[in-house]
This record gives C-alpha cells, structure tokens and sequence, in this order.
C-alpha cells in the first residue's frame, strides 16, 4: 500500500511538471473604474515563462498521499489558517495568514552568473562590483524570474533592493518595453530618500538597457514628473502619495501594461499612515498578468490585509532571518548607557568630539531638537549636517547624498533616516533618544554594519528608562552596558548655560528644542518606561543650557503618536503637532508677556522706539534686559538667607 501511494504521488508531480504555462495577453485595460485614467497603449507581447515550483513546499495534501513527501515545510490548512496537528512552532504567523508557501531552507547558489541575466545587466552588476549574491538575494530572485508573487522578511542591510529592482528589470527587458507601452513596472517607497536611492541603484543597472525609468515623490515638481509620465516611463519609483495623485489626475500617464508591483518596507508605509492611499492605488492598478513583490522588516495585521489584497493566492513566502539568533546583524557591537538627564549633552559632546575623523548618525525624537543641536555644534566648532521632515526637499536631498559621499562626518536626523537608507561606511549609530519601540531600534542600528561590514552603536537611556532594554532583549536585541568616566566627560555646562543665555538666536532655538523634546516624550506609547511626570525638568533644561527651564505644557504632546506617525510619513516628521501647535501656543503666552512688560516699560515711547529701531531690535534689546533682570534677581536669591 506504501509503495503504491508513492507511486501515484510520483505520477501527480509528473503530471504536474508537464502542465503548460498559461500565456495570458496582454492587458489593455485597467480594472476598477481606471480605464478612463490611463490612455491606450500598444499591447506587450508576453513570452510563455515556465512556472516556478518550489517541489518540496507545495501546500499541503491529502496526509495519506503526503506521508512519503519529504517536506522542510509543516503542512497548513490554508481554508482555516490553523495549523494542522503536525505544525511546528516554529512556522512563521505571517505565511500562515497569508497561505503562502514556505521556501526551502537550503540555500542556492550565491553567484550572479547562475543566474540567466541579460547582457545589460550582467555588464550591470560587473560595474557596480556585484559578483555574489546575499541571502535574501539568492533565495529571492530566481523565482522572481520564474513569475512568482514573493512575500519577502528580511532585517535592513540585507540587499533588498536588488532583489527586487532585476527581476523587475529583466522583465522590462524581456517583453521589449518600450516609452509608448507605458509603465510595466511601480516600485513604492514609504520615504523620498529611500525613493532616492532606489532610484540610483536602478540608474546603474538600467545603463545597457533602453527602458526608461523615473521617480514621483512629494515635494518634487509635479509638472515635470507628469511631462515625464506623459513620455512614457517603463520602470517608476515613487513615494504612495504622488503615486496615487498621477494615478488619479495625470491623463497622460500610462500604467494599463502594468507587469510587476513591488512594495518595499510595507510595514513602515502602513506605519506612518498610508494605508488607505495603497489600498487606491492597488484598486487602481490593473490585476490581471501583474506579479507582485511586498517586503516588510516587520509582521503585522496590517502588512498581512495588504499582503492578502496585493499577493496573488499562494505566494512564496522567504524569511531569510527566521533561523538566526538575534534581531540585528552579527557583525554589530551593541551598548548602552545610563545617564542622568543634565549629563546627556555633555557626554554626547565629548563622545563626538572624540569620533571626528568616524561617520556617526546621531537619531533624536524631534525635528526642532535636530535643529537646535545642530545649530549648538556648529556654532562650537564640531561640524554636523542635520537631517528631518520640517526641511525642504532640496535641502534634505543635498544633505542626504552629501552625508553618503563624505568618507567621515557627523549626520543628526529623526527616524526620517531610519529605515532603508544604505549609507555607506557608518561607523557609530548614537540613539541620543530612545525609540518608542524595539522595531524602530532595529531600524536605526540597520544603518551600520551593512553588508557585512563592522559597526558600533550606542543606546542613551535615563535611570528611569532602564526597563525598556527588557522589551530589546524579547526582540533578540544583544546589548552590553558601557560605562564613562566623570572626569573624561567635558564639563562644559558653565559655558553652554553662558552661550545660550546671551545668544538670541540659540536661545530661541533651545527653547524650541526643549519643548519639543518633552512633549515628543509625552507621545511615547511606552507609558510605564517613558513617563513624562517622572521626568526633572530642571535636569532637562540644564541638558539644553537652561539654568531655569522654560514653561512647557507636558499635555499637548500626550496621545499623538498615531498623529505623529502619519505627519512623518507626509514629510512633516516625527513630531507633528507636538511641536508646532504646543509651541505656537507657548510662544503666543510668553509673547504677551513680554508686551505686556514692554508696555509697562516702554509707555507711549514703545512705539516710536519700534518704528526708530525696528520691532526685531526692539523685542531682542527687550529680550537682553530681560536676561540681566532674571540673573540679578536670581544672584540676590542666592545670596540671601
């Protein structure tokens, strides 16, 4: 009985093999409602492609016929997503839910010249150095190739952008694309520098190709990029936003020949807020003959419904992490350290003055932190670029490509720069403020130690604060405590209070940055780590230069994470209203005290002063007199008993 059992499963998988490929045409017409969006392009001619078969982890049959299969994979009922009685544990959620198949677990073999490339990218890959493939490269693209939908886990480092950018390539090349079929093939980024470099990576590989390729993403011109589209661009990149946008109000744009999605760090474009803009855009695109790419660092619901709603059924699920240790990559030394919250600056600036000569990013929790601190260590010689939503897009592309070609340097950013971006050779990674998260850890350290290259990265953490290393070591996060001693600490806290008291400009900015920092820190959904009310506010100022802190409303910044999220994702960064809106608020308050002082002062004198000396003058000279009253006032406090 055994052995005829495996004879007919024998025959089943022969029969399997002989089965034609379907050859489906061309599509020329857009489910949804979009065929009016998208003009009429020529039809591409679709060579018959081979299916790719993964024999070892087909979905699960009849028991009794499979008895005999040998299988890595652990069947799965795909009707209920439960696993059957013989599951193993150790079965990712994410390929259960989705009812993709398992890939092998052995690895293929690891050089690009196994694979069948064409001319142009073969001459590609020898420019650009590329001889062996990484993991997730070589486990991703031959069935990439092959046709199959891919859902792709795999930490940051790990060579995605390849994976994902050949086979799509390949397939332009392959169906002879041409500017007047349109689009055959959208990647979607979450962020405009990862848009960038995706983009450039694409440049290199597409120079022996004649396929056209482009970016959209907000804050570009949009009048270029439609004249662009209108052209004909085989191979787009672009941020869901301005994706959606062409998609629904550019005429010209083509995407009816649409053969290849790829959505890249779907969890963080879910994450900051473009879930209903991708479910448009997916409505939008045509389904029929459209092979489809997501990666994500990270498993969700939410990642799970788009991948349900992008994936055709039975995917090829790839997690090249599944059997490692630890969350981060191996060639990473890890640390933190505790410190009070009136040491925090004077450490960082004696660490960075030591690391001149290293390429260090430094992450903070707000955008008007980063402006304040970069604005403090420039002014006293320690030179930094600086890196957040609030800036203009020129400005953030010069200074992103400008920090990735300097062979040293110091880069202060917000998560805007914590996901994907390959910046080469980092050699330290500072989280001045912690994440909210251990996901966001994850991503920040992913910016060192790429490649397989070393890195460094150190974590700040308050006393109080200590428990959220609990939550990184659940999250497979190795970390040793690093320790400084107090007398190889710069104490420059005399002259920083000094400086910022009599800088107007500083002081204005360290006024902001403080807000900031409190009520980003308010935000944070890990209440029991990060309380607001166990914060010393008098430490705090100190940390920004204050001998007495500024008022701050602790509030406003309470329950915005969600809010945050979204704003970071629409260019506005991390922060979103907990700066602006609580800082308007407290600038408007201590703007009518200072009229209000200004008239007791100045009387009817106030206005020809302005009008002789200009309002700027006016309100700094007020500003100054200000300063010396609260100093005087405070030296008799101190002197008196």
């Amino acid at each position: 009985m055994p052995a005829a059992t495996s004879a007919a499963s024998i025959e089943a998988k022969k029969r399997k093999r002989k089965r034609p490929s379907k050859n489906p045409q061309a599509t020329t017409t857009a489910e949804g409602g979009a065929e009016a969006a998208a003009p009429a392009a020529p039809a591409v001619n679709e060579e018959d492609v081979e299916p790719y078969i993964d024999e070892e982890h087909e979905p699960a049959v009849d028991s009794k016929k499979s008895k005999n299969k040998a299988a890595a994979a652990t069947p799965v009922d795909f009707e209920t997503d439960q696993p059957t009685a013989s599951t193993s544990k150790n079965v990712d959620p994410l390929a259960l839910l989705t009812g993709a198949q398992i890939a092998s677990p052995e690895l293929p073999p690891t050089a690009f010249d196994s694979l069948d490339l064409s001319s142009g990218t073969v001459k590609a890959l020898d420019q650009m150095g590329f001889t062996q493939m990484t993991e997730v490269q070589a486990r991703t693209i031959p069935p990439l190739l092959a046709g199959r939908d891919v859902l792709g886990a795999a930490k940051t480092g790990s060579g995605k952008t390849l994976a994902f950018l050949i086979p799509a390539i390949e397939m332009l090349n392959k169906l002879k694309f041409k500017p007047r079929n349109g689009t055959g093939a959208i990647v979607v980024s979450p962020t405009r520098e990862l848009a960038l470099q995706i983009f450039g990576v694409a440049k290199e590989l597409c120079e022996h190709h004649n396929q056209t390729f482009a970016i959209v993403m907000g804050g570009a011109n949009r009048k270029a990029e439609a004249e662009k589209l209108a052209k004909g661009v085989n191979l787009l990149i672009a941020t869901p936003g301005r994706l959606l946008d062409h998609l629904q109000n550019t005429k010209g744009f083509v995407f009816n020949n649409l053969r290849a999605l790829i959505i890249d760090e779907a969890d963080r474009i879910l994450e900051i807020g473009f879930e209903d803009e991708m479910r448009q855009i997916i409505g939008l695109l045509p389904k029929e003959n459209r092979q489809s790419m997501l990666f994500s660092a990270t498993q969700t619901t939410k990642v799970t419904d788009l991948a349900r709603m992008s994936l055709r059924p039975g995917p090829l699920y790839i997690n090249v992490d599944s059997h490692r240790e630890t969350s981060t990559a191996e060639n990473l030394e890890q640390g933190y350290v505790v410190c009070d919250s009136d040491k925090r600056f004077l450490l960082l600036f004696t660490f960075l003055r030591k690391n001149l000569k290293k390429k260090v990013i430094v992450f903070f929790s707000s955008c008007k932190s980063v402006q304040y601190h970069g604005e403090l260590l420039n002014y006293v010689d320690v030179p930094v670029l600086d890196l957040h939503g609030k800036q203009k897009q020129q400005k953030r592309t010069n200074t992103f490509f400008e920090f990735c070609n300097a062979p040293t340097g110091i880069l202060l950013c917000t998560d805007v720069a914590a996901r994907g971006l390959d910046i080469p050779k980092v050699d330290w990674i500072i989280q001045f403020d912690p994440p909210d998260d251990p996901r966001d850890y994850i991503h920040r350290v992913g910016r060192t130690a790429r490649a397989g290259k070393a890195g460094r990265s150190l974590l700040f953490l308050l006393p109080s604060e200590l428990g959220f290393l609990r939550f990184l070591k659940v999250a497979k996060v190795p970390l040793n405590e690093y320790s400084f001693p107090n007398e190889k600490i710069a104490n420059v806290q005399g002259q920083l209070e000094k400086l910022i008291s009599k800088n107007y400009y500083l002081h204005q900015s360290a006024r902001d940055g403080f807000r900031a920092y409190i009520q980003s820190y308010a935000s944070y959904s890990l209440k029991t780590i990060f309380d607001v009310s166990a914060l010393d506010l008098a430490k705090v100022g100190k940390a920004f230069g204050f001998a007495v802190p500024p008022s701050v409303n602790i509030n406003i910044g309470s329950g915005l994470k969600g809010k945050k999220r979204k704003a970071e994702g629409k260019g506005s960064d991390i922060e979103a209203e907990s700066d602006e809106s609580s800082g308007e608020e407290e600038d408007a308050l201590d703007g009518r005290r200072n009229k209000a002082a200004m008239v007791r002062r100045g009387g009817k004198g106030l206005d020809k002063r302005k009008e002789v000396m200009g309002a700027k003058k006016t309100e700094k000279d007020f500003y100054r007199e200000g300063r010396e009253r609260q100093a005087k006032a405070t030296e008799g406090k101190q002197w008196s008993r």
